[in-house]
């Protein structure tokens, strides 16, 4: 059976297309999956679990949907919806997955992460991903009105966009020897992520033995899917009709 994963939806109420496209997904092929990761920013923001609106709650009954016709769903955190907890998790009858994780895909142990801690050479990102993870600061968060989180979330937004044109473009990339330390801290050949929005197949060399990063692409203007089964992979662009 097929492994199906995703990353970096950004699902948006201003984006319509691209939520129309997953839950076609998530109604069609992925019902015949074995299994559905979702590997961080399935959502542009996420305020927390007591936020009722769109897209959010269309896609949590989707996905629990999926999950309760026998499909397991697994979830990640990413750099825009990092806030996911315990309601997130059983609305959408997934488990929840620590970043980084292994699990076994057809045999072969393999890395998920969301992608943005390989990011290393990016200093001003992870301090600011450090002092948004912290237990301190989010109760603090999210202790706010709900208006009030989501302004902040608009001006997050804003503020990484102009983070991101004003560094060079190599810096937000993965830094390749964090890439290989991570790989040779778990002892695997295999690692699968998102967050760069590069899709790519990439083959290199951890520890002398042969491995592979494939990193997962966006869903703006396409629907980036891959395809684990125990023949190989496949890394797939689905179209997104506007």
């Amino acid at each position: 059976m097929t492994v199906l994963l995703v990353s970096d939806l950004h699902l948006d109420a201003a984006r319509p297309a691209t939520t129309h496209a997953f839950l076609a997904l998530l109604a069609g092929e992925a019902r015949s999956a074995e299994a559905l990761y979702i590997l961080g920013d399935l959502f542009e923001a996420w305020v927390g679990d007591d936020d009722p609106g769109e897209p959010g709650a269309s896609v949590c009954a989707a996905l629990k949907a999926l999950s309760d016709s026998g499909v397991p769903v697994y979830l990640m955190r990413g750099n825009r919806d990092f806030l996911y907890g315990p309601r997130m998790a059983r609305r959408c009858g997934a488990t929840l997955l620590p970043d980084p994780c292994v699990v076994d895909l057809h045999g072969t142990p393999t890395l998920l992460m969301h992608g943005d801690l390989l990011c290393s050479d990016d200093a001003a990102y992870q301090a600011f991903r450090r002092q948004v993870r912290s237990p301190e600061w989010q109760a603090n968060f999210l202790a706010q009105p709900l208006a009030a989180r989501q302004a902040f979330a608009a001006q997050a937004r804003a503020a990484s966009r102009e983070h991101q044109q004003g560094v060079a473009e190599a810096i937000t990339d993965v830094a390749p020897a964090t890439v290989a330390e991570t790989m040779a801290r778990y002892g695997v050949s295999r690692l699968i992520h998102g967050h760069t929005h590069r899709p790519a197949i990439h083959s290199l060399e951890v520890d002398g033995r042969r491995a592979q990063r494939i990193v997962l692409g966006d869903w703006y203007d396409q629907g980036s899917v891959l395809r684990v089964e125990a023949e190989g992979l496949a890394l797939e662009s689905r179209e997104v009709r506007r």
